[in-house]
């Protein structure tokens, strides 16, 4: 068996798998002295990288390039393996968004983002002529929107992909059929949310032991159901999820769930198609930022993040200064006023997107923030295009997200979000897989200040996301950096943290995505993460004038590649179990 190399993966994991005594199928976890030498970056003309939240989906990816695969090719396999092993986060239920760059600088992305099914309207999450809360929501068929992802893959795979669609889903297969080990962080997920977890009996009998409790770290996992359905979609391409016996299993799912059931015809997961959609581009400095358009309202808080910051000496500030975090937290306020107001799915409202990142507008932003004092109030301007027939909502939190990034040994690089929205989606499981919660992103309660919101509720309509990939190029046009994060609405934030890490503060960008995360969606609360350099600058921040900053434990998962001297380089999140695996 050929082992690969590993990058930054977390002790914890490592020290799981390799107690577990049955190492992944497909992966084995390099020795200290083979990840520190590989920490040094990979060769220029190696057949490329990949970074994902979990080592053996990132081998999945890397055995694509070892066969000669594109990055889009990996980046599919590693989806495909992430929603074996780390079923709480992403899989085949969910959806996402990917953004791709060739070496040229041209950028496609592709949207694969869940949809309402027809019968969903502006009251699908009301009872009794009331409201149901967020957790009430969650749990059950209701929340679940026509899945994306294979969808997703199948359009961006039919233009990039240069191996067969069945060679992408065997490292998945072995996976689900051979075994996986439970690791300490899905044991804890399984832990503190059975809700979901352990709402389908197949996702109890497949995760809890006969006294209830989640199985224990190190348990190899098997699952034939699972093994058996990718089996199914590898020999008949993405037709074979969105009709047959799967779509008709997962429609009954839906309709019949033991909590919150809904309908959701066999014709509503026919009809879902992904969409090609243009990308959205903006420089920073003297960089090309490009991210995912809407119905994510990632690359546009992104881009309103950096981009008011730029007047701002932000490189002599650096990361040790509370003046620097002040106005990380400025920026952030006014970008998620303009996003709350704004975002939701380009073909049910009219989103400003062109207004909302024209440098003009912004340079008017920033010059609402100051560097000594905080603004009363963030509230939403209006970018040229912008119809103010809606009203603002706030955004919801969520855990279950995963992102990956490839690179190829021609250059191009893929940056892929996935997600199932909540921890183990809605709870409810379909042929090995769960299916996602993700109608929760829409806004729960339709109307504010007596205006419709234009993240409300429609058949058809796919809610807002905060989901991020995205991808930088620098001065001379190549790409230097390819990064996006999980973590619900706080995955702008960190995606921003991490591009000015790079930029301004000349870190690697495994040094900028284990900076300390700040939060500050609107009002006037700031977030700043616990047990880190934050924490300590409270104070200084309190004194500029943000009187309520909230402590919170770190629930941030983000993955990069970057290019550096000629070489790619690949970091993980220090606060989760992800690697970066060369071929």
């Amino acid at each position: 068996m050929k082992s690969f190399r590993v990058f930054q993966i977390a002790p914890l994991v490592a020290t799981a798998l390799a107690g577990a005594c049955v190492p992944p199928p497909s992966a084995v976890v390099a020795p200290p002295s083979q990840a520190a030498s590989a920490a040094q970056g990979v060769s220029a003309d190696s057949p490329g990288l990949v970074s994902a939240a979990d080592p053996r989906a990132a081998e999945a990816g890397a055995q694509m390039l070892r066969l000669g695969g594109s990055a889009t090719d990996a980046a599919i396999a590693t989806m495909l393996a992430l929603g074996v092993v780390e079923p709480q986060s992403s899989g085949i239920g969910g959806g996402g968004f990917l953004i791709t760059g060739d070496a040229a600088g041209t950028v496609e992305t592709f949207d694969g983002r869940e949809a309402a099914p027809k019968a969903a309207d502006a009251q699908w999450f009301y009872r009794d002529g009331k409201p149901l809360s967020y957790p009430e929501a969650v749990p059950g068929g209701r929340s679940v929107g026509v899945p994306g992802n294979l969808r997703l893959a199948a359009m961006a795979h039919n233009r990039q992909g240069k191996l067969s669609w069945r060679t992408l889903f065997q490292p998945a297969i072995r996976l689900a059929s051979e075994g996986f080990v439970i690791t300490p962080r899905l044991h804890a997920m399984l832990t503190n949310f059975p809700r979901t977890a352990a709402l389908d009996p197949a996702g109890h009998a497949l995760f809890y032991g006969a006294d209830g409790q989640p199985l224990p770290v190190g348990t190899l996992v098997r699952n034939p159901a699972l093994a058996a359905t990718l089996e199914m979609i590898a020999a008949r391409g993405a037709d074979g999820f969105y009709g047959g016996d799967n779509a008709s299993t997962l429609a009954a799912k839906v309709g019949t769930a033991p909590v919150n059931p809904a309908p959701m015809s066999v014709a509503d997961i026919a009809a879902y198609k992904a969409v090609a959609r243009p990308p959205v581009c903006g420089q920073y400095r003297q960089f090309r930022v490009c991210g995912m358009g809407p119905p994510s309202s990632g690359a546009t808080t992104v881009f309103a993040i950096l981009k008011q910051l730029e007047r701002f000496d932000m490189k002599a500030l650096g990361p040790a200064s509370p003046v620097s975090w002040h106005l990380i937290a400025e920026s952030q306020r006014l970008a998620y006023a303009d996003r709350d107001q704004y975002l939701a799915d380009a073909d049910f409202v009219s989103v400003p997107v062109a207004g909302l990142v024209d440098p003009a507008y912004l340079a008017a932003r920033s010059s609402l923030i100051s560097d000594g004092t905080t603004m009363a109030s963030a509230l939403p301007g209006t970018p040229a295009g912008a119809k103010l027939a809606f009203g603002r909502a706030l955004p919801q939190e969520e855990h279950g997200t995963t992102h990956f990034v490839t690179v190829d040994r021609w250059g191009h690089a893929a940056s892929y979000t996935s997600t199932v929205e909540g921890p183990f989606g809605s709870g409810l499981m379909v042929g090995g897989y769960y299916l996602n919660n993700e109608l929760t992103d829409f806004n729960i309660v339709p109307d504010r200040d007596g205006k419709p919101t234009a993240n409300r509720v429609a058949g058809g309509k796919r809610p807002r996301s905060s989901m991020a990939p995205t991808l930088v190029y620098g001065p001379d046009g190549a790409l230097r950096l390819a990064v996006g994060a999980a973590g619900g609405s706080t995955i702008p934030a960190q995606v921003a943290k991490a591009i000015i890490g790079v930029i301004d503060w000349n870190l690697s960008a495994r040094d900028a995505i284990a900076l300390p995360t700040l939060f500050a969606p609107g009002g006037n609360t700031v977030f700043v993460e616990k047990g880190t350099t934050l924490e300590a600058m409270i104070p200084a921040l309190v004194q500029l004038g943000h009187a309520k900053v909230i402590v919170r434990s770190p629930s941030f998962k983000a993955n990069a590649i970057e290019k550096v001297d000629g070489k790619w380089r690949g970091a993980a999140d220090p606060r989760s179990e992800g690697a970066a695996v060369a071929p």
